[in-house]
């Protein structure tokens, strides 16, 4: 299919328009977890399994604090996100790719606009999207409930079907096939992005249009109609 017939395109953020190597989530999971030990008077331990009870339940660790111990969810994704983001390098390659996308780009996130916009800015891509939905966007409801792309679809007035969602987890796409959309997964090795216990496997990826170990060379190659790896 030509990327001429879509009018939107949405992209996950962290791990899918940075590489996964990079490692930038793990500074993320160290304040969660300082955070939820010093909020909650825990120790380190106890908090770390309390962060990760909460992300498998409710999505994400912020959405269990905020329901089981009324957690100021501003505090908390102010906290977590003051991270070191120098570790990310411009992406000349996407950027170009990128910047050949007519159609409307729009990043979808589980994070904050602030973290959003501070990656954007150290991949060289700030100024490529056309808007952010974030965690605050979305009322605090994580990918893949369905409540924040039924929200996103109807916010920036997307036909679904004319629409790309390109995201590196792969249970997120599930809902973006169900509502119509074309679907890319940006395939890695990193346990909190690779499916619960096991490799992606071909067999189980249906919802998933395409797969691909390289946004950028993937992107490039779909642009340039010579057919995607």
């Amino acid at each position: 299919m030509s990327a001429s017939v879509f009018e939107t395109w949405v992209f996950d953020l962290d791990n899918t328009l940075y590489p996964a190597t990079v490692d930038l989530f793990s500074q993320i999971d160290r304040r969660m977890k300082a955070f939820i030990s010093r909020t909650l008077g825990l120790p380190p331990d106890e908090a770390f399994r309390l962060q990760k009870k909460y992300y498998h339940e409710y999505g994400t660790s912020l959405r269990g604090l905020m329901q089981e111990h009324g957690v100021d969810p501003a505090a908390f994704l102010a906290d977590v996100h003051d991270i070191d983001h120098s570790v990310l390098s411009p992406d000349p390659v996407l950027a170009a790719a990128l910047g050949r996308i007519s159609a409307r780009k729009i990043v979808f996130t589980n994070g904050s606009t602030d973290h959003a916009t501070r990656v954007l800015e150290h991949l060289g891509l700030a100024g490529q999207f056309d808007a952010i939905q974030d965690i605050v966007a979305s009322d605090y409801v994580p990918k893949p409930q369905i409540a924040p792309y039924e929200r996103l679809l109807a916010t920036h007035g997307i036909d679904p079907t004319r629409a790309v969602m390109v995201e590196d987890i792969e249970k997120n796409l599930v809902p973006a096939a169900a509502l119509g959309m074309t679907t890319v997964l940006v395939r890695n090795d990193v346990h909190w992005s690779a499916r619960e216990g096991q490799a992606a496997e071909a067999d189980g990826l249906g919802h998933c249009h395409h797969v691909t170990d390289c946004l950028p060379q993937w992107l490039t190659a779909w642009l340039d109609g010579a057919g995607v790896p």
